[in-house]
């Protein structure tokens, strides 16, 4: 009689993959689906203000113009005509830039993955904002790296703490969201961010400068980027995304950086996906022609939606609390009486049928639970009010 042999355990997942939990948004995404649950957990552009006629007619002329192009593989820089039509949008808000110094990413998220893998090794140490956006902290977790969150204020990163993080902790980089952060809504004037690009110069460390909201402005007047001070050039990245103004569905990104670096990350890329889907950056490129007059149309919208978030918190609120009015972006950052625990109140909110996000998961250490983050884009004024009503009883509240 044969016997019979148990078969032998698998060997285990990768450390990283368990040391890095998944992200709390998309868990909350996925508890809130129901059609019935105003959502401001999300950082989802508003989906009725996609230009599909615009996006369909671009997509249609590349495909009848040229189909053995668009459906063709590509070269892992990106597209020709896209990257050329980006350069000159880059230059025209204020960083002179050549296609040659862009390449093209599947979002910038991508382009964050990237970075870690062409920088990163493990037990390297990267600074982050305090609090940061939720899905850099991923991504530097799963590098294996060490995270030190530098103190902020109102204006963003404290370019003297950051001198003296950088002299003690010897990190490989900075990485900040300078125009309207996720999750905090804030904005980094122009002073503070020379004083950044400053530091960088003077010590040797890499900024990661990332934009995906920097064209989302309501209010007051734009503010040059970090790679555009003095001294930064050679060692800053920028990111970019038209995930929030053109479709986040068509997942393209870029990234600009120096020209060791950008090839670094090329080699990464090719590692990852080979490219960027071409159809995909035919359609942008095209597209890019009508861009602007759509974000003017979601500006206006974005706008009006914000204010009425901002008018509706002093009710929905407890008494006590504070929160940002933001100058653009999608974000609105808010913290509550200390005694209330914005994680532990969640559950309690969303049988209200509405949602928030935390603020905890957004620090690298010592987070401040009493905070929460609160999208304002995706709903109408009049979902915003509802909304609004339904968190301050879930609070506790009315």
């Amino acid at each position: 009689m044969t016997a019979v042999v148990a078969p032998a355990s698998l060997p285990p997942l990768a450390a990283r993959t368990t040391a890095v939990g998944g992200s709390p948004v998309r868990d909350i995404l996925a508890v809130t689906a129901r059609p019935d649950v105003i959502n401001f957990a999300g950082g989802l552009p508003a989906p009725e203000l996609f230009d599909r006629r615009g996006i369909a007619t671009a997509f249609h002329e590349v495909l009848e113009q040229t189909p053995a192009r668009a459906l063709q593989y590509s070269t892992t820089e990106g597209e020709p005509s896209l990257r050329a039509a980006l350069a000159e949008r880059v230059t025209r808000r204020g960083l002179p830039t050549g296609a040659d110094d862009l390449l093209i990413t599947t979002g910038s998220q991508q382009a964050l993955s990237l970075l870690a893998t062409a920088l990163l090794d493990p037990g390297d140490t990267v600074l982050v904002e305090d609090p940061c956006y939720l899905a850099a902290l991923q991504v530097f977790g799963l590098a294996g790296a060490r995270v030190v969150a530098v103190p902020t204020d109102a204006d963003g990163v404290d370019p003297q703490a950051l001198a003296e993080l950088v002299r003690s902790e010897r990190p490989k980089l900075l990485y900040t969201v300078p125009t309207f952060q996720n999750p905090t809504g804030r904005t980094m004037p122009a002073g503070r961010r020379a004083a950044v690009a400053d530091v960088a110069a003077r010590h040797g460390l890499w900024i990661v400068e990332d934009d995906p909201y920097g064209e989302l402005r309501y209010d007051g007047e734009p503010v040059p980027w970090i790679a555009s001070c003095e001294g930064a050039a050679d060692r800053t990245v920028l990111l970019g995304s038209f995930s929030k103004i053109m479709a986040p569905g068509l997942r393209i990104g870029w990234l600009r950086a120096p020209a060791s670096l950008r090839r670094a990350c090329a080699v990464a890329k090719q590692a990852a996906d080979l490219h960027t889907p071409t159809l995909n950056q035919l359609a942008a490129a095209r597209y890019l022609d009508v861009l602007d007059a759509h974000v003017v149309r979601v500006r206006a919208v974005y706008a009006e939606r914000r204010d009425a978030m901002v008018a509706g918190l002093p009710a929905a609120l407890p008494e006590g609390s504070v929160w940002t009015r933001p100058e653009g972006g999608m974000f609105l950052w808010a913290r509550l009486p200390a005694s209330y625990d914005t994680t532990a109140l969640l559950p309690e909110v969303v049988r209200h049928d509405v949602a928030y996000v935390p603020g905890a998961p957004f620090y690298a250490s010592d987070p401040d639970r009493s905070a929460l983050r609160l999208c304002f884009v995706t709903q109408t004024p009049d979902e915003i009010a509802e909304g609004l009503r339904r968190l301050a009883k879930g609070l506790g509240g009315a």
